[in-house]
């Protein structure tokens, strides 16, 4: 299996899951393999140009955050140059990054095998964060971190050990797993914008829910997992959990197995977007200003959605790879899109994804900069 994770550092997170599905039997959903697929790249055999996460800043719209698959990079001129910002960092792969909307200086790092790190500097210094993380261990993944809307002590994160809380900005975690059953592991989070008592949660056994701030969960799987399946640990593997913020009762769920909606905050799920080419699906964004605008990225680039998902088309001109790690839309302006690729770094879209730049890696010195 060592000989399949180096192969996979050349390869989207997502060709790797089909790879090892394929290896294992196309039928049979393994947690392992699932675990591979969401983890690509923490393993590679060599240098890559592959952004992992995007992070863009709530009101400065030149300020950004990349993860690559060696370091976390800066920018404070909307791309032009970049600086280093792992100062204090350990050598673990960071998967998730977190930018504080109340105070943006603030911004929390989810990795792999390290648990959770802190900057309250705007990264030039960081600091770990593993009070309560004990457990988290070499072979753990913190998949997303996330603040709770109008707090900035309030924070959660999806784990490859399931839901951790802090009420103090990530001084001190608690495991929130109360009700959670067939799960291995949560992948992806998201509140009611307007009740953030409510949080979903996308997990290695489906969708489950929380109407109050994750001291109990229970699955809301109707439409989404059949219960022969579940029993048998052959799960959905969710990628991306996200709720409508002008309509909290809607919710989307990307999946390595397509796309799926509820309109009833989870009672019953529709599938959607089966005429997409291709239904392995690695991230999802929705557009901050208008309803019904809804962006998907699988291996064949970034598709778009204006009906809610009823009718897609793919948006990828400019993009020199169409293997996507993730997707960010700008809070200021909806039509200001970044997605990171696997191979090609990262590129940005002015127009709502009609047409894409590259934005290069452009290293300067962090002594030469001031903060």
């Amino acid at each position: 299996m060592h000989v399949l994770f180096c192969i996979a550092g050349t390869m989207s997170r997502f060709s790797f899951a089909l790879l090892a599905m394929k290896w294992g039997g196309a039928k049979k959903f393994s947690p392992w393999l699932y675990w591979g697929a969401l983890t690509l790249g923490l393993c590679s055999c060599g240098p890559s140009e592959a952004v992992v996460e995007v992070a863009l800043h709530p009101t400065n719209a030149d300020i950004l955050y990349i993860a690559t698959n060696e370091y976390i990079y800066k920018t404070r001129d909307g791309g032009k140059t970049w600086q280093n910002m792992s100062q204090g960092m350990t050598h673990s792969r960071v998967i998730a990054l977190a930018i504080d909307p109340l105070l943006p200086a603030n911004v929390l790092a989810g990795t792999k095998g390290d648990a959770v790190f802190k900057s309250y500097d705007g990264g030039q210094r960081w600091a770990s964060r593993r009070n309560g993380l004990d457990s988290i261990t070499i072979s753990s993944v913190v998949h997303q971190v996330v603040f709770v809307p109008g707090s900035s002590q309030h924070i959660f994160a999806a784990t490859s050990l399931g839901v951790f809380e802090s009420e103090d900005g990530g001084e001190f975690w608690r495991k929130r797993m109360e009700g959670m059953r067939d799960v291995l592991m949560v992948v992806t989070l998201d509140f009611d914008p307007r009740q953030p008592q409510t949080l979903y949660a996308g997990t290695s056994g489906g969708v489950y829910k929380s109407l109050d701030g994750a001291q109990t969960w229970s699955q809301v799987n109707a439409g989404l997992v059949a219960p022969d399946v579940l029993k048998t640990s052959r799960a959905l593997g969710v990628t991306r959990i996200k709720v409508d913020p002008h309509h909290p009762d809607t919710v989307y769920t990307a999946s390595l197995d397509g796309l799926y909606k509820t309109v009833d905050g989870g009672h019953l799920w529709t599938r959607i977007g089966t005429t997409l080419s291709d239904q392995m699906l690695s991230d999802l964004i929705l557009d901050p200003k208008q309803s019904d605008i809804v962006y998907v990225s699988n291996r064949k680039g970034v598709a778009r959605s204006q009906d809610g998902g009823a009718t897609w088309e793919y948006r990828n001109t400019g993009l020199t790879n169409t293997n996507i790690r993730a997707m960010a839309v700008s809070a200021l302006d909806p039509h200001l899109l970044f997605v990171g690729t696997n191979g090609k770094g990262l590129f940005r879209s002015r127009d709502s994804g009609e047409s894409w730049e590259t934005v290069p890696l452009n290293i300067v010195d962090v002594a030469s900069v001031q903060s």
